[in-house]
């Protein structure tokens, strides 16, 4: 529905350093809207004009309901942090195009990155066959209790620690931390989706969160296999798949972040080096209507 209208807030959260999740009841957006899409939301300020481009997390067709999670980066998503339950606002959506998904693909690969996370929540719900979740967050993990419920195996990377007043380290929010002595306690960790050889049974086994890397890290001590690769984050980590998927051939769907203004590809701003076939010279294509997903052998990294 590309229309602006307004929506009601159903919850608006703080779940990490400078991130919150918004759940609004958008019965439209909820019946159209595909994994790998992004909404347009307005501020309700009269000098923030241009709406904030926010990719879609979760889509609950039953309730009628859409989930955005969003990182606090400037006056438009500092306005949304301070919106209520039961307030409304104003969206424009659902915008772009979405992650294509072959059924004939059995093994999945998914890999996100910072607020490049959360696009990949619903996608990974909608996927069928073996899912491999690799996540990379620079101090505080968020949705891993989400990702848990549709995932078979989880690798979570924080990149940076935080040092205490007390000398230990930890991320933001105190959930991962090392005693004095370099001892690990214990922590959300990363997470693995076994079989318990005894029972049989399907079971979460945790094991330590990396530390002081990032997703890269991960991919490379553990050179996953996959048929697709479904990957959101920011340009370098992107760049870096894009480069590790070539090299063992496995084919990539990248969701691309760009400063937009008007979502909708009238504007220009978001415009990207794209190829779309072998025998056309690169070409600037519009990350907010011609993508945000683009394959890895269309995108041109600079």
């Amino acid at each position: 529905m590309k229309e602006k209208h307004t929506v009601e807030i159903i919850k608006n959260k703080k779940i990490a350093k400078n991130t919150f999740k918004m759940i609004i009841l958008a019965p439209l957006v909820a019946s159209e809207a595909k994994a790998g899409q992004f909404l347009n939301v307005f501020c309700k300020r009269g000098d923030l004009l241009l709406p904030r481009p926010i990719s879609i997390c979760e889509i609950d067709i039953k309730l009628n309901t859409v989930t955005l999670v969003y990182a606090v980066v400037g006056k438009g998503t500092a306005e949304f942090a301070k919106m209520l339950s039961g307030e409304q606002i104003d969206i424009m959506g659902p915008l772009g195009n979405g992650f294509y998904i072959d059924e004939t693909n059995n093994n999945h690969l998914i890999i996100g990155g910072g607020i490049g996370v959360a696009p990949l929540l619903e996608l990974v719900k909608n996927l069928k066959g073996n899912k491999t979740v690799y996540l990379g967050f620079n101090t505080e993990p968020y949705l891993i209790d989400e990702f848990n419920r549709y995932a078979d195996e989880i690798r979570i990377t924080v990149e940076n620690k935080i040092e205490t007043g007390d000398g230990s380290l930890e991320t933001g929010d105190g959930s991962l931390s090392e005693s004095k002595d370099g001892t690990e306690k214990e922590s959300l960790g990363t997470v693995f989706f076994g079989s318990d050889n005894n029972s049989g049974m399907s079971q979460k086994v945790p094991s330590p969160m990396t530390l002081k890397g990032n997703v890269m890290d991960l991919i490379k001590e553990n050179t996953p296999k996959a048929d697709m690769i479904y990957a959101c984050g920011p340009k370098p980590m992107l760049e870096a798949i894009n480069g590790w998927a070539e090299e063992k051939e496995i084919e990539a769907q990248f969701s691309m972040e760009e400063r937009m203004a008007c979502g909708i590809g009238a504007c220009l701003v978001c415009t990207c080096k794209i190829k779309k076939d072998e025998d056309r010279e690169w070409q600037n294509y519009r990350v907010c209507k011609d993508g945000p997903v683009f394959y890895r052998d269309e995108v041109m990294w600079e």
